[in-house]
């Protein structure tokens, strides 16, 4: 039997005021409210948000500090390949620069490796350099554009990564 050797639902470190963990239908309010702060278009809908929090075939995790959501990330997964698909990841304006983007990313890729994806793609403004460097950071590629994507007509930039298995030990097993 195996276990993952630390879950990306904890704090880096014991002083870190900030976990990461699966939202539930009772942050709906929550996450649509920080979806509204984060984008001027393209926004996900409370509908939509519903959607994806009961779906088998979403994911949506969030950064908590002090009980209240400064960051959120939506994972789209398909059954019939292994390819997830990062949606929407937004950060708090008033959290922004502390590496909340990175611990989102980080736990989406652990968690589309635990439902065995391969590769986590994703599409971000061409215009949104910060983001861009992000990925491009965390070892994401550019594998395209396309054109006229967004809803005022912004070109959007496609980056991809190829995931490893998560970290797994060996637990011993108490059969006996």
């Amino acid at each position: 039997m195996f276990a993952a050797a630390s879950s990306i639902l904890a704090a880096d470190s014991a002083s870190d005021e900030v976990h990461v963990r699966r939202a539930t239908i009772n942050d709906l309010d929550d996450v649509v409210a920080l979806e509204n702060a984060s984008f001027a278009s393209d926004r996900v809908s409370a509908r939509q948000w519903r959607h994806h929090l009961e779906s088998l075939s979403a994911e949506v995790l969030l950064a908590i500090r002090d009980r209240r959501v400064v960051g959120a990330a939506m994972l789209l997964f398909h059954r019939r390949h292994r390819v997830a698909r990062l949606y929407s990841i937004a950060v708090d304006a008033n959290e922004r620069g502390r590496r909340l983007g990175e611990r989102l990313l980080r736990a989406a890729e652990l968690a589309a490796a635990r439902r065995e994806s391969r590769v986590l793609r994703l599409e971000v403004r061409a215009d949104n350099a910060s983001a861009q460097r992000l990925y491009e950071r965390n070892g994401y590629r550019l594998i395209g554009e396309r054109l006229g994507y967004y809803e005022d007509g912004a070109t959007a930039r496609r980056y991809e990564k190829a995931l490893r298995r998560p970290y797994l030990i060996a637990v011993p097993s108490r059969a006996g």
